[in-house]
């Protein structure tokens, strides 16, 4: 009888072998890093996935001005004053000023636009003495003066009798008061003296004295003028820590 059981015997050991193989796969079954009791061990969703972050836009640029013209605004200026010809032989223009906070997000307007009037001819990439054209291009602004006290510059401020004028402009109209503010355009003149200075680095037949004046109601001999509180609003405003600048040009000069 003993001998008839050893079979037996050896089919039960195989078969509790076989199943003790069979439930230790299933219990490692699943992969390591495995969710626990509480996560969820279904598939990652889109929602669970990082969200992409956008890309920045770039920093607004001052609108109607080419590459060319940008490219002449100095990299550390804050402020630039554009003033836009209505044409290249129009004496009327536009003024507006814009402000750089942060070079990431770029200009902003935040004054004007202000009517205004140039040269009696319009506009000169190549300005002479007595051309009665306002030269193109994009000056500093550093130096400041005029007839009246200082209305609260930031600019250095040069009050001096001898800004004052007389006489009739080229449509009848009285110059008086023209220069009780101006702001010097940095046109052929030396920087950091009063605008009343006549060097002339480029020389006496190109021209100078093109400054920001109080609008006296006509065309101007080469200058960019404003009425009186807006040049006011200006001197209070330019900020020598943020460089300012003039932007001057007729519109198509200035998309080039």
């Amino acid at each position: 009888m003993s001998v008839l059981r050893r079979p037996y015997v050896l089919f039960v050991a195989l078969l509790l072998l076989v199943a003790g193989c069979s439930a230790g796969a299933a219990e490692n079954s699943s992969p390591r890093g495995a969710a626990g009791p509480e996560s969820s061990a279904g598939p990652a969703t889109a929602s669970s996935a990082s969200p992409r972050t956008a890309p920045a836009p770039p920093p607004a640029e001052i609108p109607a001005l080419g590459p060319q013209t940008r490219a002449q605004i100095p990299a550390e200026a804050r402020q630039a004053v554009v003033a836009t010809g209505d044409g290249a032989d129009s004496n009327r223009s536009v003024v507006v000023l814009y402000t750089r906070d942060d070079p990431a997000t770029g200009w902003r307007p935040t004054a004007g636009p202000w009517a205004a009037h140039n040269g009696m001819k319009g506009w000169t990439e190549h300005h002479l003495a007595d051309d009665l054209r306002s030269p193109v291009g994009v000056f500093g602004l550093t130096d400041a003066g005029g007839r009246l006290p200082d209305p609260g510059a930031l600019l250095p401020y040069d009050e001096e009798p001898r800004f004052a004028v007389s006489g009739e402009g080229f449509l009848g109209e009285p110059l008086d008061g023209s220069f009780d503010y101006v702001v010097a355009i940095n046109y052929n003149r030396v920087s950091g003296v009063s605008p009343l200075d006549r060097t002339r680095p480029l020389g006496a037949e190109r021209g100078g004295g093109i400054w920001l004046h109080v609008d006296h109601g006509g065309p101007t001999q080469g200058c960019v003028s404003l009425p009186e509180d807006r040049m006011r609003e200006l001197l209070r405003t330019l900020d020598p820590a943020r460089h300012p600048v003039i932007v001057m040009g007729d519109a198509a000069s200035l998309r080039r």
